[in-house]
């Protein structure tokens, strides 16, 4: 199935319909302020199987995509107030933290080093999806398998590559083709692990 959201102006029917896929343990494929990424409910441990699957991904390679970060608590351990700080200037935005997680996140989440990636887009279909499921959504990109073009941007080429292979796809129009930034904060340093769209000043 493919819906179209605008983000200016996110229908309430069609994004119910992307919810209620993903409650029922769909796996879906999504726009985001950076790449396309493929999406589930983090509670539903078939879905999250199904997106390793998908990219032959190995346990703890995916973030987690949340509307705020006001239940941060529940997911991560504590945080310094450096950390938060910083979380606080750069999101909404395109970059991942990789914290420490704490024992309510599943094991199939993390790493063995019990760490979990969080992401706000600045995207509001995104975070919209996000708000109606009630909990955070596993999110891993959508790469390309061109050598060339790292992430596919054209929603109609998302779709025939993967439109059978996926419970829904999200047009969100077209993608960016530069991933998040992905920023270490299980430290006393911040580590920069992949710089990407975000913007390293924030730092």
């Amino acid at each position: 199935m493919r819906v179209r959201l605008y983000e200016e102006n996110v229908n309430d029917r069609q994004l119910q319909q992307v919810i209620d896929c993903l409650k029922a343990g769909g796996v879906i494929i999504y726009p985001t302020d950076t790449v396309y990424a493929f999406g589930a409910d983090m509670y539903n441990s078939k879905a999250v199987d199904k997106i390793n699957r998908l990219k032959k991904l190995e346990q703890g390679q995916y973030a987690i995509i949340c509307h705020d970060l006001s239940n941060l608590s529940d997911y991560t351990l504590q945080l310094s107030n450096t950390v938060f700080r910083l979380m606080r200037r750069a999101l909404p935005g395109p970059y991942t933290f990789i914290l420490k997680a704490n024992n309510q996140v599943p094991k199939i989440f993390h790493s063995k080093r019990k760490t979990i990636g969080i992401r706000v887009p600045d995207n509001a279909i995104a975070r919209a999806i996000v708000e109606g499921l009630g909990n955070p959504m596993v999110s891993s990109s959508v790469v390309d398998h061109d050598e060339v073009v790292e992430y596919t941007t054209d929603p109609d080429l998302i779709w025939e590559r993967y439109g059978d292979q996926v419970d829904m796809l999200v047009d969100g129009g077209y993608g960016d083709n530069q991933p998040s930034t992905i920023l270490d904060c299980t430290s006393d340093e911040v580590e920069v692990i992949r710089e990407g769209k975000g913007d390293l000043s924030i730092l």
